[in-house]
C-alpha cells in the first residue's frame, strides 16, 4: 500500500481527532456548562505548545480541580485547526494564534477572545546558503513556503514589508508547517517562514547550508478563545487555573519546562524547549495594545485575503470578552469599556 501524502494523512488525522472531540462533547452536557456537583467540563483545543503554556502545565500537573474544572486537552496542527475545533462545537475553549481569531472574525465567525495568554517575537526566515537569499530584499523573486492562515504568514508579511515587498514581489508556496524544511532541502522553496519548533529540523536537514535570517519586528501572540456554547462561568474557572499555572511557571521555570515536553508526547524536543520557552512573555491579559494589533492584521488580512468584514479597532472589540478574566484577575484586563 503507497505511503499516504502529508496532507492527506494530516486531514485523516485531524477528521479523528474531532471525531474525538465530539465524543467527548457529546457525554453529558454542553462543553463549557456547568456539570454535576457545579463542575465545569471543558474541552480545550491546544496548537502552539509553548504560547500555550500554563495551560499544558495545567494539564501535566492537574491543577484544574481546585477551580472546579474537568479538562480534556488535545493539541491540533496550527492554531487554525484548533479554532476550527472551537467554532464547530468540537471544542469549548482554544489556544490559537492572533490571525486565525482575526480572519474568523472578519468572516463573521462567533470568535470571542477572553485572554492574550504570551506573547513571542523571535522569529527567523529560514534559507540556505546556495540560494542567494542574504536580506529580506534579497527575497525578491524568490519562492518563500509558508504555511497559510496561521500567524506565521502575517510574519513573512512583516518581513518582507521590512524591506519595501509584498506578497506579490514573491512566490508565495503554501505547505504544513513540517514540511518547510524537508521543502527547503529538496529545494523546492529559496526560503521559508515555519512555527520555531522546526527551526532545528530544517538545520539538520540542510547541514551546512542552512542559512537563517532573525527578525524581531513582528510580536505573535497566542490567544484563549471560547466558543458560543461555552459561558462565563467556565471561561473565569479556566482562567483562573491559567492565571495559577503561570504562577506555578514563574517559581519553577525548569519544572515547568519539563511539564511542557511531557504533555507534548514527543511532538517537542526538550533541547528545543530549553532555548525557546524563556523567550516567550507569559501572563493573561486584555490590553489596548492587544486591539491595536489586531486591528493592524486586519487591515492586512482584508488587502491580503479579500475579507468583507470590519477592520476596524471598534468592530474588533466587541469580540474581546473581557468579564471572564476581570473576575479572575481584575488587574490584567487594561481596556477600557
Amino acid at each position: 500500500m503507497p505511503r499516504p501524502r502529508p496532507r492527506a494523512a494530516a486531514a485523516v488525522l485531524l477528521a479523528a481527532v474531532l471525531s474525538l472531540f465530539a465524543t467527548a462533547c457529546g457525554s453529558g452536557g454542553a462543553d463549557g456548562g456547568a456539570g454535576s456537583g457545579g463542575r465545569h467540563r471543558v474541552t480545550i483545543a491546544g496548537s502552539d505548545q509553548l504560547g500555550g503554556a500554563p495551560v499544558y502545565l495545567a494539564q501535566e500537573r492537574g491543577l484544574w480541580a481546585a477551580d472546579g474544572v474537568d479538562a480534556t486537552l488535545t493539541t491540533l496542527p496550527t492554531g487554525r485547526d484548533a479554532l476550527n475545533a472551537v467554532l464547530g462545537g468540537q471544542a469549548g475553549f482554544g489556544v490559537v494564534g492572533d490571525l486565525p481569531a482575526v480572519t474568523a472574525a472578519l468572516g463573521g465567525r462567533d470568535v470571542r477572545i477572553v485572554a492574550e495568554l504570551s506573547r513571542f517575537a523571535d522569529w527567523r526566515l529560514l534559507t540556505r546558503t546556495d540560494h542567494g537569499v542574504t536580506g529580506f530584499a534579497a527575497l525578491k523573486g524568490h519562492k518563500v513556503g509558508v504555511p497559510q492562515g496561521t500567524n506565521v504568514e502575517y510574519a513573512l508579511s512583516r518581513m518582507l514589508a521590512s524591506a519595501q515587498l509584498t506578497a506579490a514581489d514573491v512566490t508565495v508556496v503554501n505547505l504544513a508547517p513540517n514540511q518547510v524544511p524537508a521543502a527547503l532541502a529538496r529545494g523546492d522553496v529559496d526560503a521559508g517562514v515555519t512555527f520555531p519548533g522546526f527551526y532545528e529540523a530544517a538545520r539538520t536537514a540542510l547541514g551546512e547550508r542552512y542559512a537563517e535570517l532573525p527578525f524581531t519586528g513582528y510580536t505573535a501572540r497566542t490567544l484563549l478563545v471560547a466558543g458560543p456554547g461555552a459561558d462565563d462561568a467556565a471561561a473565569t474557572a479556566v482562567l483562573r487555573t491559567v492565571v495559577r499555572a503561570r504562577q506555578a511557571g514563574e517559581a519553577d521555570p525548569a519544572g515547568a519546562r519539563k511539564a511542557v515536553v511531557a504533555q507534548a508526547k514527543g511532538a517537542l524536543q526538550p533541547g528545543y524547549v530549553e532555548a525557546f520557552q524563556p523567550r516567550y512573555a507569559y501572563g493573561p491579559s486584555l490590553s489596548p495594545e492587544l486591539l491595536a494589533q489586531l486591528a493592524d492584521e486586519a487591515a492586512w488580512a482584508k488587502a491580503a485575503q479579500a475579507l468583507a468584514g470590519p477592520a476596524d479597532p471598534q468592530s474588533l472589540r466587541t469580540r474581546l470578552r473581557p468579564a471572564p478574566l476581570r473576575a479572575a484577575d481584575p488587574a490584567a484586563v487594561t481596556l477600557t469599556d
